[in-house]
């Protein structure tokens, strides 16, 4: 009998995370999270570590692992947002060392270390379809200038999934980018009001906000192999607010 696939998710303990842990459990798979703070819901096996601290990462990976025996799918989900938005020129090099190194460089890592770690295991002809999937956002290139440096960690993203994918492709690891808009978040909570006047005047043709779950199915999709044939991929879930209109 073929195992069921298993997923680990950073970050996945609230919002858009645990959209993704539901979305991945419901599509038939063991899901492992991971996050600062123990799992307050308690319904999969939990594992704790903070993707910014790199010397972490081999236990974060081989706990994730030992939860199932296996892992076939990692979520770059966890990142972090500034802390106060403002004036691109008063910027600090703390602020941006704090999002370049959560939101780009512990994503890199730990998505370096789980692949080796992938690429160690001897398959069987009958496992999961395996996968990387890093959720980034609608300002990979959509200018925020009061959060440049949001901005330009998530940006990277897409330059860091296209190589992953090349790099990973050969081994039947699929590596995609899930660019989220305006998902109905605690990070999001605070500007509710204008964005729900930006939605009402047509920010986004789908005119409501998104919502964790949207996220979780998109994730869920690709993590299953709906999309056999594509990697390096990124995909919207924005209500349509990426594309250009006159």
């Amino acid at each position: 009998m073929a195992r069921k696939p298993a997923a680990l998710v950073t970050g996945g303990n609230r919002g858009i995370g645990r959209g993704i842990v539901l979305a991945l459990a419901a599509r038939g798979f063991d899901v492992v999270v991971n996050d600062l703070d123990e799992d307050a819901h308690g319904d999969f096996p939990f594992v704790r570590g903070d993707i910014a601290k790199l010397d972490g990462h081999a236990k974060l990976v081989e706990d994730g692992w030992r939860a199932y025996g296996s892992l076939d799918c990692l979520v770059n989900n966890a990142g972090v947002q500034v802390k106060v938005r403002g004036d691109l020129l008063d910027v600090s090099a703390e602020s941006f060392d704090r999002l370049l190194g959560v939101n780009l460089r512990g994503t890199f890592f730990l998505t370096q270390a789980l692949a080796r770690r992938m690429l160690a295991e001897q398959r069987q002809p009958e496992s999961p379809m395996r996968s990387i999937i890093s959720i980034s956002s609608i300002n990979a290139f959509v200018v925020g200038a009061n959060r440049g440096e949001y901005c330009l960690s998530k940006s990277a993203l897409t330059m860091m999934v296209k190589l992953f994918a090349v790099r990973l492709a050969d081994a039947g690891i699929r590596c995609y980018e899930v660019r989220p808009g305006i998902i109905r978040t605690d990070m999001t909570r605070p500007a509710a009001d204008r964005y729900d006047k930006l939605i009402a005047e047509g920010l986004t043709p789908i005119r409501r906000w998104g919502e964790p779950q949207d996220v979780g199915r998109a994730v869920a999709m690709l993590a299953s192999g709906d999309l056999p044939y594509s990697t390096g991929e990124a995909l919207h879930v924005d209500g349509g607010m990426h594309m250009q209109t006159l």
